[in-house]
């Protein structure tokens, strides 16, 4: 019933599909979606042409839908240990998110989960990829972010229709954010000009991100850590975990918050719990491990892409393949 629900919401998306160009040339169109329609189909053609990545014909066209919010994503984690609770679904195989066009039906399952015990977290998603099976369109909701988000998901979601690894959903999220950001810099400096206002945020964005993430495996440490003590029942670790939430709170405000530009200072803002690292951390996970392979090939973005693909084009695990292809390549020059 689930599959049948989406895939209906899918094909009412793709019905309303509109050649970009078309929606473009409207004179109904207001001017300033005119100029982030013409940036997509130019952030689509740089991850094309440049990244080699591929494109098929997805941000061709248009889809208006009418919630602010495309749909919400479920995730769920226990509580006394860092592990998702998984849905397995066809090709992509197991997953630690579900993500639900019906609302009600997105609270019902968070609220059933909440109910066997587990962590939950609820969160909006203005886009999403069917990894190259359709030809996705850009939706309206993905159309209100800022040129520098907006050429970065575009990278992002293309980067999904080039390659996906099954069941390994952090690898495949955090890759394809290293591409979009990194491909987000790359594509605004060499468009714009290194002294660009665009050039510019998409640089201190990805710093950003690179320090965020860092903060999340450090947090992450810490959970495990007090996780795998046998000397404490779950009830213990589950208490001792806010104990653990409450030093991050104050870490980050002291140590982390002054090394952000604009990003993530409300993150821990939010009730955090075992389900919202999870969700978060999907799209964190091990960057500076991806700005190592582009270090060593001399900061050059499409050769970095190219050998990421190739070493995990072998299958097995992507994160010892790449971590294989680091240790093969000379250290980087300063």
């Amino acid at each position: 019933m689930y599959l049948l629900r989406a895939g209906a919401a899918e094909s009412r998306i793709l019905s309303r599909r509109r050649p970009i160009a078309e929606v473009i040339r409207d004179p109904a169109t207001a001017a300033e979606d005119r100029e982030k329609l013409r940036l997509v189909i130019e952030a689509r053609d740089y991850a094309r042409h440049v990244l080699g990545l591929d494109a098929g014909d997805s941000f061709k066209t248009y889809s208006w839908v009418e919630s602010d919010t495309l749909l919400l994503v479920v995730s769920a984690a226990r509580k006394d240990r860092f592990e998702a609770h998984t849905w397995w679904f066809p090709i992509v195989g197991h997953v630690p998110y579900k993500g639900f066009f019906d609302f009600d039906a997105a609270h019902r399952e968070a609220r059933r989960l909440d109910e066997r015990g587990y962590d939950t977290y609820v969160r909006p998603s203005p886009a999403f990829s069917t990894l190259g099976f359709f030809d996705d369109p850009l939706l309206n909701t993905t159309l209100r972010a800022s040129e520098v988000a907006l050429a970065s998901t575009v990278i992002h979601e293309v980067l999904h229709n080039t390659t996906f690894v099954p069941s390994a959903v952090a690898f495949n999220e955090s890759f394809a954010s290293f591409v979009g950001d990194r491909g987000a810099i790359d594509f605004f400096c060499s468009r714009d000009g290194p002294q660009a206002a665009t050039c510019r945020r998409a640089s201190l964005d990805w710093q950003d991100n690179l320090v965020f993430g860092e903060f999340l495996t450090g947090l992450v440490h810490e959970l495990e850590t007090l996780y795998a003590r046998p000397d404490l029942s779950a009830q213990d670790k589950i208490a001792g975990r806010d104990t653990v939430f409450d030093e991050a709170r104050l870490r980050f405000q002291l140590t982390v918050e002054p090394r952000l530009n604009r990003s993530f200072r409300t993150y821990l803002d939010q009730p955090i719990n075992n389900a919202t690292l999870i969700g978060t951390r999907l799209y964190y996970r091990r960057l500076d491990l991806f700005e190592e392979v582009w270090a060593r090939h001399g900061r050059d973005l499409p050769s970095t892409v190219a050998a990421i693909l190739s070493a995990i084009a072998g299958g097995g695990d992507p994160w010892q393949r790449v971590d294989a292809l680091v240790a093969s390549l000379p250290q980087a020059r300063n």
